[in-house]
């Protein structure tokens, strides 16, 4: 798949590395030509000169055949906008981008827009939100038998209660982050746009409730990959 990052500082480089290293073509855009020095000289990507809300830019980055677009550069304007670009002119469905002011992050997300904070961890947070199905774990049980798992739901599953989820998969919702906030599960509550979603599973089962995920909800709840359990 073709992603397109906008910012080749410490952030974009180490993204664009990654998504190549890992068989995806990649597009990096910086306004500072000398930025694409953090690149390694095996990088095969296109270097593009230019600010990633440019539609010019953005169509010699390959912005039209994108999977993803994310910007990292350090402007959180400069990021929003193109991000904002890249989704509504262009139909980018994943998008994400970086910001350093957290006072901002619920405004971008009621825009549709998944936002990055600025952390030392930054680049696994971008690759979990616009590589597909990269679940990741955020704790194990000292056996390793239980996980707490941060999964992509696929986004059929938008308006359809946590409760369905928990039932198909045979798993738990530990919490929801929505708008930069944490929600506890509570019954009704309903899967919403933008909701980065934390499931308590059995270790050996998280390739199927990976799986289940990845797809739109059944209308069979006794599916047998929640029924073996």
């Amino acid at each position: 798949m073709h992603y397109v990052i906008m910012g080749c500082g410490r952030v974009g480089s180490s993204l664009a590395r990654t998504l190549e290293d890992t068989g995806h073509s990649v597009a990096i855009v910086d306004r500072d030509e000398s930025a694409f020095r953090r690149l390694p000289s095996s990088f095969l990507g296109r270097r593009i000169v230019g600010v990633g809300f440019d539609r010019e830019t953005l169509i010699a980055a390959g912005i039209e055949e994108a999977f993803a677009f994310a910007a990292v550069s350090s402007g959180d304007n400069s990021n929003i906008l193109s991000a904002r670009v890249a989704r509504e002119t262009y139909g980018v469905e994943r998008v994400v981008a970086r910001i350093y002011d957290p006072g901002r992050a619920e405004i971008y997300q009621r825009l549709g827009i998944p936002t990055v904070a600025t952390v030392r961890w930054t680049a696994d947070q971008v690759l979990r939100r616009i590589v597909p199905q990269e679940s990741a774990a955020v704790h194990h049980d000292q056996s390793g038998t239980l996980a707490i798992l941060e999964i992509p739901v696929h986004p059929a599953w938008i308006g359809h209660a946590y409760d369905e989820l928990e039932q198909v998969t045979a798993s738990r919702v530990a919490y929801v982050s929505r708008l930069s906030t944490g929600i506890l599960p509570r019954a009704g509550l309903v899967h919403q746009e933008g909701d980065i979603v934390h499931f308590v599973v059995e270790s050996a089962r998280r390739e199927l409730i990976e799986a289940l995920l990845s797809q739109g909800p059944h209308t069979d709840l006794t599916n047998p990959l929640a029924r073996e359990h």
